[in-house]
């Protein structure tokens, strides 16, 4: 079963997510990976937002690069990441997520909750792993997913039980994760209309059929505020994305791609090849594989600034005036007890990159608002989810 996912027939216009009687079970031999940053509320009140984006990039990275040709499933979640896989490569990935807890502890000063999940116990526990296959290209594509597991394997991550069964136990004596290819490079995305909108909008429904319509619904209000779809409010177009050398986040990059090596030679490398893209961005001419403008307009349509994961999220350059429209649609759709919402308003999006290969075009963007994004826009939605239960009692 190693080649479920690859398998999987792709959609390619976002709306269609809604449409949660589409999605493929998860084999029940798979397994739900799944890391976070503990404190992060913290850490990203000492501006470590860019320390904790990385960190949850490289989490993907290092399951990924220990892959090789088995496709799997991931969503990056700001703070942290879930990755499903099969059984085949549970071994391996439970080695880089431990490594990478090492190497978040040494090099970051950050603590990385990691943890493995078996579908199987999910569903067990009345939940289900769903997952479709959004192309975002001809080659790169994010999992979108339903059914209540991913959500419900989080929780159990995050309970601190000392005999939690999920958790993998930190050690020292484990090596420093493959994480070839996380590039953390472009300058964080200034919004044109003013205010780059961080939003988590969950579905407060009985069936599958109310979910697509609520979610539906939310979707064309959106475009009604924004007055084009949500494909126009990206965070990444050529007058949002900035390249300056030296990286902003170069020693972030140079930390994470060194492993056992002290920095310093990983991070002048980094200052050699980012000033070549310097060059073919403003010369307009290609240097081996890069080509500055096909790489542009390729990243551009690669970015992850709209998924589902049992909630919509969702990173969106809006104007004030859009974002308070955006605001009261929701609380209206909230009070009515029609979903739970959250969101972040930041005046900049952060960017980071993981590129497998320039040549064949394969490579993917995350994208997360600043100051927290993600993780302020969860804070504002468990906030919302306590008020709720508090209602309802």
């Amino acid at each position: 079963m190693d080649r479920f996912y690859a398998e999987l027939a792709p959609f390619d216009r976002f709306t269609d997510f809604a449409d949660v009687n589409a999605y493929t079970r998860v084999p029940n031999d798979w397994q739900v990976l799944c890391a976070d940053v503990r404190g992060s509320t913290k850490a990203i009140e000492e501006g470590r937002y860019k320390d904790i984006n990385t960190i949850g990039a490289a989490c993907i990275t290092a399951i990924l690069n220990v892959s090789g040709d088995v496709e799997v499933p991931f969503v990056f979640g700001g703070d942290g990441a879930v990755i499903v896989v099969p059984p085949s490569l549970r071994a391996k990935a439970e080695n880089e997520l431990v490594a990478l807890q090492k190497m978040a502890r040494l090099k970051f000063d950050l603590d990385l909750r990691v943890g493995v999940v078996p579908v199987a116990d999910l569903r067990q526990r009345k939940t289900d792993v769903k997952v479709r296959k959004y192309q975002l290209s001809e080659g790169n594509f994010l999992a979108m997913f339903s059914g209540g597991g991913i959500e419900l394997a989080d929780r159990l991550l995050k309970s601190d039980s000392d005999d939690n069964p999920y958790t993998l136990k930190p050690n020292m004596d484990a090596g420093l994760p493959s994480l070839d290819g996380l590039s953390c490079r472009w300058e964080p995305l200034k919004p044109r209309g003013g205010v780059m909108l961080t939003m988590m909008v969950k579905a407060k429904s009985s069936s599958p059929a109310q979910e697509k319509q609520t979610m539906g619904e939310v979707l064309e209000a959106l475009s009604d505020i924004l007055g084009t779809g949500t494909k126009q409010a990206s965070p990444a177009r050529p007058d949002t994305m900035k390249f300056r050398w030296p990286p902003r986040n170069a020693w972030q990059e140079a930390l994470v791609s060194s492993g056992n090596r002290y920095p310093v030679g990983a991070y002048m490398k980094i200052l050699l090849t980012s000033l070549m893209q310097v060059w073919c961005h403003a010369s307009g001419k290609k240097v081996a594989d890069y080509d500055g403008a096909t790489y542009v307009d390729e990243l551009r349509a690669n970015t992850d600034y709209r998924k589902y994961d049992d909630m919509l999220r969702m990173v969106l350059d809006v104007t004030e005036v859009q974002a308070d429209g955006i605001d009261a649609y929701l609380s209206q759709r909230f009070d009515a007890g029609e979903v739970v919402y959250g969101t972040h308003r930041a005046k900049s999006a952060l960017m980071t990159c993981v590129v497998f290969s320039l040549r064949q075009g394969e490579h993917v963007h995350f994208v997360d608002g600043a100051e927290g994004g993600f993780a302020m826009a969860a804070v504002d939605l468990k906030r919302r989810l306590s008020q709720g239960k508090n209602n309802l009692g």
